[in-house]
């Protein structure tokens, strides 16, 4: 196996140039995507529930919102002439169906001659201004809906295509674009699926783009820093550009699409590639200084190190392949996506480095008073300071525990949308004010079903929505309610010289089906929007809040308790559902997809490692050092107030798949030292100084790797990039500090083989 990759050194060469050509090629083919459906909890009866349901309707994020503001109040003419023009050319955008706002709409008045219709507002008289303003501004039909309660903005509703396409928001948004600047507007703002889609994706593009470059720079300073050799930096940069063009160029022949969470995979790439290359490069700079050949120290150097970055490669993998089990498409995609980056990221450096290295010297590659050689003293006090003070050690990690188990019993999962929304952008913004100044985004929304052969437009059933909907209204986190009975309750007003307070169904069902009548001969303006073709369901639409999903699950739990105590279920029942209900329902499965990941997570590494090492006592010198990482990063959690949400809660599996690397290179070592004939003290002592260098150097790099994250305008993956930063720092001192501790606790002072079983045939390729 080692004389394969001396043979073929120059045919491997070849093959990786002519390898990067085609990865670019598939590269070019990627493309990004972002759907709130990909974050649906696969799999829950809710949601099957609300697929069925919404069969029955349109969409209820087929719209695009337009909110324009006028310094004053929207109660100008000159405004209201654009605002009205913009109304009518809005129509006519690529895939807008209809479109509605203050100076479209108008109200059925009762006359002599029957039903007309009056416009609510009188562009053109402007003696009437200040009347139509206080009808509007008193009408909960428009306030926060169409006009904000301080009257300075509107809002232009277009309703959109359902399901709209990336490519067809993004050709709609620059048709829209283009309008809104014919008008000049002060002030605008936009809210909808369209926008959302060409945003959010030039994030994710942006993040990928943004990442990579930083790590590249990053990768270079730190290895002239601690190498002094431009060939070396050179060498790291082919290296790991190669494995995460392969990577790429592999997703793009696969058809995989990115999503905001593509961000981490330059970064795992530069961490992961990185961390391979330096142990591969220290062993075999370290066996010629040892007097070996060239082709002696690759041979070594792919015995050795090759099989323990093998095993690293294959447990990280299986650690991330373990998101498969989450309920959300997005983190099962990274976890799969990220197990391949990890395999991909090894063959790559085991191939091309051992293929490259040979035409160096070790002075070629590092100077003699490099950085590196300060780490090789830190080791030497390490050793020494750990066999001094065991005792202590184990004291201060034991203490340090449990501050972390308290930490994370204050994890909390009351994630809001304007926490994931990009730092520093228009679309942040826009959200923002759509949220403060009108009904906001988030949907609740309530299914009604009419019983007993009822249909909705049923007096009796149309009372108990009236009263669920009046009861709505009455919460202080809902900002508008939309169901049926907005159409009799029109007449209703009407019929009653458009009082106010007269907006409400009628108590008289003569008077009802009189209403009944005239309703029939109206456009239908909710048919398929709020009640079903066949009569038999109707929603209820509300926008709350975005307080957060745990905050608003008690609101809607409080509300399906009164309605369970307050309803009459012979005359018509109601569900809780939508798409926002449904996205809010991930907290209930994020701690128990995040148990069940870390469960699989650690059974199948543990397994695997008890194949590879076959002594009880290893496994537990190999997990439990790995397990405080894991506890300290729920204590980040926990202490800095972060909501667990799904993005959030991958820190868990991207640290122990990552913080496993080191303490699998310490203990394949210490076992390989063992097996020389040393002793435990020495075979720690050589360890330290063999391993503890290249581990040290890789954490340096995985800490600013990580961080490189902060430059990120996406909030989650800031917050990720800091707490695992920190967190694997913790992970280092724990193999440092804890691994000697238990080493020499646990493992007595004998010979042992090298490796059994499956490793030991392959250490003697």
């Amino acid at each position: 196996m080692v004389d394969y990759f001396i043979r073929w050194r120059k045919q491997i060469i070849v093959f990786f140039a002519v390898a990067f050509f085609a990865s670019i090629y598939f590269i070019s083919t990627l493309h990004f995507s972002f759907d709130f459906e990909q974050y649906f909890p696969q799999g829950d009866p809710d949601l099957q529930f609300f697929q069925s349901f919404i069969k029955n309707f349109e969409t209820d994020d087929n719209f695009l919102l337009v909110g324009v503001g006028n310094k004053g109040n929207v109660f100008e003419q000159n405004f209201l002439r654009k605002f009205d023009s913009l109304t009518q050319d809005a129509v006519n955008l690529p895939y807008v169906r209809d479109d509605q706002s203050l100076t479209k709409i108008q109200l059925p008045v009762k006359t002599f001659l029957g039903v007309s219709a009056i416009p609510v507002l009188h562009i053109e008289d402007t003696s009437r201004y200040e009347e139509d303003k206080q009808r509007i501004t008193h009408d909960p039909r428009f306030v926060k809906n169409f006009i904000s309660e301080d009257a300075s903005s509107t809002v232009l509703f277009l309703k959109t295509k359902d399901r709209l396409t990336l490519p067809e928001s993004e050709v709609m948004m620059r048709g829209l674009d283009s309008l809104m600047r014919t008008f000049n507007f002060s002030e605008y703002h936009y809210l909808g699926r369209a926008n959302f889609q060409k945003e959010l994706v030039w994030m994710e593009k942006r993040e990928v783009a943004v990442s990579t470059g930083i790590a590249a720079i990053l990768v270079a300073l730190i290895i002239i820093i601690l190498f002094r050799r431009w060939r070396t930096m050179v060498l790291a940069l082919l290296s790991i550009g190669f494995s995460m063009l392969f990577f790429f160029g592999i997703l793009g022949l696969w058809g995989r699409e990115l999503s905001a969470m593509a961000a981490l995979y330059p970064v795992l790439m530069v961490i992961i590639g990185t961390s391979d290359f330096i142990h591969m490069l220290s062993k075999y700079i370290d066996e010629l200084r040892f007097g070996h050949t060239k082709d002696e120290a690759i041979a070594r150097t792919v015995k050795e190190i090759g099989l323990a970055t093998l095993m690293t490669a294959v447990t990280t993998a299986v650690g991330f392949a373990t998101l498969v089990t989450s309920r959300v498409t997005p983190i099962q995609d990274f976890g799969i996506n990220a197990a391949v980056g990890v395999m991909v990221a090894y063959v790559t450096v085991l191939l091309f480095t051992t293929a490259v290295l040979p035409y160096f010297s070790a002075e070629q590659l590092q100077q003699a008073s490099s950085g590196a050689a300060y780490i090789e003293k830190f080791m030497e006090w390490v050793y020494q300071f750990t066999k001094m003070r065991a005792r202590t050690i184990a004291v201060v990690a034991i203490v340090i525990l449990g501050i972390c188990i308290y930490g994370t019993t204050r994890i909390t999962t009351n994630y809001n949308i304007m926490g994931n929304m990009p730092r520093g952008q228009k679309i942040t913004e826009d959200f923002s004010f759509f949220e403060k100044v009108f009904s906001g985004f988030r949907p609740l929304e309530y299914a009604v079903f009419a019983e007993n052969g009822r249909h909705i437009d049923n007096l009796a059933v149309l009372k108990q929505i009236e009263k669920v909907e009046n009861y709505l209204s009455a919460q202080p986190a809902i900002r508008s309610v939309t169901s049926p009975t907005i159409i009799y309750k029109s007449l209703n007003q009407m019929n009653n010289s458009n009082r106010s307070e007269a907006y409400k169904l009628p108590e008289d069902s003569l008077q009802f089906d009189e209403f009944k009548r005239m309703a029939e001969k109206l456009p239908k303006a909710t048919a398929n929007i709020l009640q079903s073709k066949d009569g038999t369901k109707a929603r209820i639409a509300t926008r709350i809040l975005d307080l957060g999903a745990d905050s608003v699950m008690a609101v809607g739990d409080k509300i399906d308790t009164w309605i369970a105590a307050n309803t009459d279920k012979n005359i018509a029942t109601f569900r809780r559902t939508g798409t926002g209900y449904i996205i809010d329902k991930n907290a209930m499965y994020v701690r128990s997809d995040l148990v069940e990941g870390i469960f699989w997570e650690v059974g199948l590494i543990a397994l695997l490692m008890a194949f590879m090492l076959r002594n009880v006592r290893m496994i537990f010198i190999f997990l439990i050092p790995n397990l405080f990482p894991l506890i300290f990063a729920g204590a980040l959690v926990g202490y800095m107030g972060v909501p667990l949400d799904a993005g959030i809660s991958m820190i868990f599996t991207v640290v122990f798949g990552i913080a496993i690397d080191d303490t699998i290179h310490f203990l394949s070592t210490f076992n390989i030292n063992r097996g020389k004939g040393e002793t435990v003290d020495e075979a720690l002592h050589s360890t330290l100084v063999e391993t503890g260098k290249p581990v040290c150097i890789t954490t340096i790099i995985l800490f600013f790797g990580f961080l490189v994250m902060i430059f990120s305008i996406h909030p989650p993956s800031v917050t990720i990039g800091k707490i695992i930063a920190v967190t694997l720092v913790t992970a280092l001192m724990s193999d440092l500090f804890i691994n000697p501790i238990l080493l020499r606790w646990w493992i007595r002072d004998k010979k042992v083989k090298l490796y059994s079983g499956v490793l030991e045939g392959i250490s003697e390729l």
